[in-house]
């Protein structure tokens, strides 16, 4: 065909509502019943060929944890190399493929997933991530659809973008994918993020490997099938669960590694990129490192804040799934004027939270992820506890016996630098300083230096000149500022999503700087009538 493409202008997934008597609402607790009731065996996925090694994890509810969802094969060694092998090998077709093609496997996924895939997939985190029905749409259902359709749409920009050219010439800018592999390594609680870290460069044209986190890798794994589904092509995605130290190790190792596309904490991130140094030497190319790790993230009221506003963003903020966003809420600072109001607007709707298995739909969370999450957020509550400067205004309870449960917890702290104010837990616990309201300018610093992340961020005010104050003062402590609004809940093609200082690079997940990430420009210059003698005008005799 001789066209020029005009991809289609997205549009942000509507989020379906699930009340009772909706037709979304039957569809999706039929496929929790038949998932719950079905265990399956996850494949290592590399070149399109499944594989299973016999070396097994199994996926467990976090809010039913005896009750298994799947087996999953694990990689070793030789996984490991075949699906670098697998990589380089689908790269040559790939990469040379029509944008317009690649473009296309992409937004037949996203509409797979925003119809009759979407009850699957959604079920499937509920089941393995321990999310409400909420959650599971806002995250699995309509923020990975927007990701696919805004990403091609950004890509078409990126191509579209061009040099100017001179009399005589054309130049132009070939927006060429990465030579070497992709490395993806994807985090637990955001299936969204699980499908965007790999998909991201394979729109641009680059081969991927993707390490799924082994408490999401069930949800990932239903990714995948969508993306199958919508004919991707074997090798230009393949998913390789199994130990992160091992794979990282050789993966890292290899000359042809062409980046990173990572999210997850802090010190994992920190580690890949030493390793990446040490090996530099070692690479075909620079690898591009992309990374959006932890979060200590905050609330700072005014004295002019709307209390009932504040109250309902702190709960939210810090609460919904269990508080493990990055996003979430995790430190506030209340003015003393207005904190009696606060108080009794936030315990009045903590008591009215019902904590259990999410697939009852009266329940506003569900369970931490696993064991290891349970015991350091139960560590870190156990520690306030027996501190006499810190009170526990609400909560403090955490129960194992048949889930990872922990109750919505609320910590007035004494000390601003308190642990809990300056720690990223991870979990449902939001602690909070009751500042004098005279020192408004005072406490923006404090928020500030508290804490070596910057990830989101909010201030509530009705005062205009407070909330200019609080823009000058916090430009650099969050990647995502919201004024009068919860620090949670960006949306792909609004407000694009990362942070700087330990939080991360800050190449804003579902937006063109992400995407150039994954491509190395070649300027090409054609001259179409070439000079035919070396002299030049001025050469010329007088």
């Amino acid at each position: 065909m001789n066209t020029i493409p005009k991809i289609p202008t997205p549009v942000n997934e509507p989020i379906l509502s699930y009340v009772p008597g909706s037709a979304e609402r039957a569809d999706l607790k039929r496929a929790l019943k038949e998932m719950s009731g079905q265990p399956v065996e996850i494949p290592i996925v590399i070149g399109g060929r499944e594989i299973r090694t016999g070396r097994t994890a199994s996926v467990a509810m976090p809010h039913c944890h005896q009750h298994i969802l799947a087996t999953v094969h694990q990689a070793g060694p030789a996984e490991i190399e075949a699906a670098i092998a697998a990589a380089r090998e689908a790269w040559r077709d790939w990469s040379a493929w029509p944008f317009e093609r690649r473009a296309a496997v992409f937004l037949k996924a996203a509409d797979l997933l925003a119809t009759r895939l979407r009850a699957v997939v959604n079920a499937a985190t509920m089941l393995g991530q321990s999310k409400t029905a909420h959650q599971a749409e806002i995250d699995a259902a309509c923020e990975l659809v927007d990701f696919w359709r805004f990403n091609v749409h950004y890509a078409g920009r990126i191509l579209a973008e061009q040099p100017l050219s001179a009399p005589g010439a054309w130049n132009q800018l070939d927006h060429r994918p990465l030579e070497g592999f992709v490395y993806a390594i994807t985090p637990f609680n955001f299936t969204s993020i699980g499908g965007n870290l790999p998909t991201a460069p394979a729109i641009m044209g680059c081969t991927v490997v993707w390490k799924p986190a082994a408490t999401a890798v069930y949800s990932n794994y239903y990714v995948l099938k969508v993306l199958e589904a919508a004919g991707l092509p074997p090798g230009v995605v393949n998913f390789v669960p199994g130990p992160s130290a091992q794979i990282s190790e050789r993966l890292l190792a290899d000359r042809h590694l062409g980046g990173i596309h990572f999210t997850g904490s802090t010190d994992v991130f920190q580690s890949l990129w030493k390793q990446v140094a040490q090996n530099l030497t070692g690479y075909a190319d620079y690898p591009r490192l992309v990374g959006e790790t932890g979060g200590k993230d905050f609330i700072v009221a005014h004295l002019s804040a709307d209390a009932d506003a504040l109250a309902t963003a702190l709960v939210r903020g810090a609460y919904e799934y269990q508080g493990q966003k990055c996003s979430a809420a995790s430190r506030a600072y209340v003015p003393d004027t207005l904190w009696p109001k606060v108080r009794d607007r936030v315990l009045g709707m903590l008591r009215e939270i019902r904590v259990g298995d999410p697939c009852d739909f009266r329940n506003f969370m569900g369970a931490v992820i696993d064991r290891k999450a349970f015991d350091k957020i139960k560590g870190y509550v156990e520690g306030a506890k027996a501190d006499p400067k810190v009170k526990i205004l609400f909560g403090g309870g955490c129960n194992d016996t048949d889930g990872y449960f922990v109750q919505p917890t609320l910590i007035q702290v004494e000390d601003p630098t308190y642990r809990t104010m300056c720690e990223e837990i991870f979990g449902p616990v939001l602690s909070l300083y009751v500042y004098p309201a005279k020192q408004w300018a005072e406490t923006l610093r404090l928020v500030d230096r508290t804490s070596p992340y910057a990830l989101t961020g909010a201030v509530f005010a009705q005062d205009a000149h407070a909330v200019a104050e609080a823009h000058a003062a916090l430009r650099y402590a969050a990647g995502n500022f919201y004024v009068n609004d919860k620090p949670t809940g960006a949306v792909v093609g609004q407000q694009p999503f990362g942070g700087a200082r330990a939080s991360g690079t800050n190449d804003k997940a579902g937006s063109l700087v992400n995407l150039l990430r994954w491509v190395s420009p070649r300027t090409v210059k054609e001259t179409f009538t070439p000079p035919r003698d070396f002299t030049y005008p001025f050469m010329a005799e007088q």
